[in-house]
């Protein structure tokens, strides 16, 4: 049976209400009825991908057979420890060869490493409130979707 994957990424900071928790689970859960996907990549450092991982994490209870994977931007190397640690709350986590030397843009990297092994993107991407003084890793990583033509769900 082949895997179909989403990923998550986002603001590092959201506008987290009681409607866009109950939208989030709305989408997870047509993804993997509707959609077939079995496996979500989360990354790190955003209050969106830990609501992602808690919604994730709450609806396997009724799914199961779905996998959730730690893609690490950190830590190429992690001892046995850590990575129980982390297999507590995920069912496998790696570090992608290929960012390893990509210093600052090591979060951009995994980002694009996550895009490449899913077919569907849910993002949390505000147009408004997105800094003007630099491009931010949201953005450039919806960019990247958008041009490797993954289907795209933004929760605004």
């Amino acid at each position: 049976m082949k895997t179909i994957t989403a990923c998550f990424f986002g603001h590092r900071t959201i506008n987290e209400t009681e409607q866009l928790k109950l939208k989030l689970c709305e989408i997870i859960e047509s993804l993997i009825v509707d959609e077939n996907v079995d496996t979500f990549l989360f990354g790190s450092k955003s209050r969106f991908n830990s609501l992602c991982h808690e919604t994730v994490t709450k609806i396997k209870v009724k799914y199961p057979h779905i996998k959730r994977v730690y893609v690490r931007a950190e830590y190429p190397n992690i001892d046995d420890d850590y990575k129980a640690y982390l297999l507590e709350n995920y069912e496998e986590t790696y570090y992608p060869k290929k960012i390893l030397g990509s210093g600052r843009a090591v979060y951009i990297k995994r980002n694009f490493e996550m895009i490449n092994k899913s077919r569907f993107c849910v993002i949390y991407y505000d147009e408004k409130n997105s800094p003007t003084t630099r491009k931010s890793g949201t953005k450039i990583a919806l960019d990247y979707a958008i041009n490797q033509g993954k289907q795209i769900i933004n929760l605004l």
